[in-house]
């Protein structure tokens, strides 16, 4: 059996339960164990989180430090993060399922990412608009200023990482901020709120309260003193907080769902390809946003990669995400499964041709983890399920396509825009296509790397809006200008006369 871990809420500087007293337990992918208890949070504990980072943002001192202050101080709450790494690792395997290699990744750039945004925070706001400004006329002047409280909720993939890519920006300029984190992965959440608490972070800025969706994460997004929404999720919940933040016009950043193709030209390097097409599927058990689950091979290779594809996807090892030796772990619940495994029943019976996995595995020392083994389709059409919805699980579509042109509208024909790839050593080419993928990020011989300097978001139902870069940044701040006249004298203010001058006189 393993340690159950009892945690709190993280409302304004203190560690506290639910109102209501109530808990519900986070579960191990790999044994079905609980590993933690977290309070159940509802509308009355987001009304506490709420007001106190109203309270902060209204009255205290955050939004009102100097950028190098903050910036101090986000950089000691990234270095903290760093030297807490082993318990934060240890965490995220036990309550995610993420394999060590994926974990020790996440912890190291969840860190990085904190130290990144600690130096954007040290960036002035304010900058002249140079156009406009005359010498003796007028100053004019760009202020970009916070926004206010916002409300963030992060998925259970990367737990930590989700968290950072949020709170890095809003803080750097100046927000407050309530977080809910998925209720599959809240200790992940928690243990960070323990990080925040030994920092120099004053009460209230930041606010974590785990709880469910429809209990906590709606009161959240329906919150009247929330100014602006930042979600990564499914494109479904994704329109329902659009909605929701219609009401009173909040600010929103939406990080939705994606297809992304993948996309292998004749003249690829196909060993370098074999490589980068596992991991753009498989990587994590294909629980990622960009997973290149669309998998496009030209005619000229088709047969010879995927022969090469399949035989390496055969050596997968699955097994305890703890061990080293482990190149999958199970998904991140028994809910997840079951919808793993429906979507390959469907591709089924659409006609697809289940060449490599498709089930749950049967070995004795995986039946209590939530696994599904690596699964390859072929004879795949672009009109299928398993080709147009994000499946989320270990699960790959093979099509196949003749020309270039082809390549890029099967590529386009698809109400996600989150990312894709192309493999090809011309690259002129691989630029030429790359140009006309309607996504946010392409990479050209490539796969999964993102930059914390690079901004990263959808087209179409993959979202709104920017994380990371310094485009982050503007998406959590307000953009005013201020004009400032240097004209002395009133009669040199022509534009006043309309309505100013002085009324004519009777005869």
């Amino acid at each position: 059996m393993s340690t159950v871990k009892d945690y709190q809420l993280w409302i304004n500087g203190q560690f506290v339960p639910a109102v209501a007293g109530e808990t519900f337990e986070s579960v191990n992918p790999f044994t079905g164990e609980p590993v933690a208890r977290v309070p159940r949070g509802k509308k009355a504990d987001i009304d506490k989180a709420v007001a106190a980072a109203r309270q902060a943002f209204d009255e205290g001192r955050w939004p009102r430090m100097s950028g190098e202050e903050r910036s101090r101080i986000l950089k000691d709450i990234g270095e903290k993060m760093d030297a807490a790494s082993a318990q934060l690792l240890s965490v995220m395997i036990a309550e995610s399922g993420s394999t060590v290699r994926k974990a020790k990744g996440e912890v190291w750039l969840s860190a990085k990412n904190m130290g990144y945004f600690a130096k954007l925070a040290a960036q002035s706001l304010e900058k002249p608009i140079e156009a406009l400004s005359r010498p003796g006329v007028s100053k004019n002047v760009l202020r970009r200023e916070p926004i206010g409280v916002c409300a963030q909720i992060i998925p259970w993939n990367f737990p930590l990482q989700m968290a950072i890519w949020k709170l890095g920006p809003a803080l750097a300029a100046g927000n407050t901020v309530v977080l809910k984190p998925a209720e599959e992965t809240p200790a992940m959440a928690l243990e960070l709120a323990q990080i925040l608490a030994d920092s120099e972070l004053p009460p209230g800025v930041v606010n974590i309260v785990s709880g469910y969706g429809e209990e906590a994460g709606a009161a959240l997004a329906a919150h009247p003193d929330v100014d602006k929404i930042a979600f990564t999720g499914s494109t479904e919940i994704g329109k329902k907080l659009m909605a929701e933040a219609a009401h009173d016009l909040k600010r929103v950043t939406l990080e939705l769902g994606g297809k992304s193709a993948n996309i292998i030209m004749d003249d690829a390097d196909l060993s370098q390809a074999v490589d980068g097409a596992l991991y753009a599927a498989f990587f994590h058990s294909g629980q990622c946003c960009t997973a290149g689950t669309r998998l496009f091979l030209q005619d000229g290779i088709y047969d010879e990669f995927l022969k090469r594809f399949t035989e390496r996807a055969k050596h997968i090892h699955l097994g305890n995400p703890a061990e080293k030796s482990t190149d999958l772990g199970p998904l991140v619940s028994k809910k997840q499964q079951e919808r793993v495994l429906q979507h390959i029943a469907a591709g089924k019976k659409e006609g697809a041709t289940c060449l490599l996995g498709g089930q749950a595995p049967t070995a004795p020392e995986l039946q209590d983890g939530y696994f599904v083994e690596p699964t390859i389709f072929v004879d795949v059409t672009n009109d299928m399920a398993i080709a147009r919805e994000e499946i989320f699980g270990p699960v790959v579509s093979v099509l196949r396509f003749k020309t270039e042109a082809e390549a890029v509208k099967l590529a386009n024909a698809s109400q996600y825009g989150l990312a894709g790839a192309v493999w090809s050593q011309d690259s002129e080419k691989a630029l030429r296509v790359a140009q006309q993928l309607r996504a946010g990020t392409v990479w050209i011989n490539e796969y999964h790397l993102i930059n914390e300097k690079a901004p990263f978001g959808g087209y179409k139902q993959s979202g709104l809006g920017r994380e990371l870069g310094e485009d982050a940044l503007d998406e959590y701040t307000e953009v005013k200008h201020i004009h400032i006249d240097e004209i002395g004298d009133r009669s040199k203010k022509f534009w006043y006369d309309a309505v100013s001058a002085p009324a004519p006189q009777p005869a």
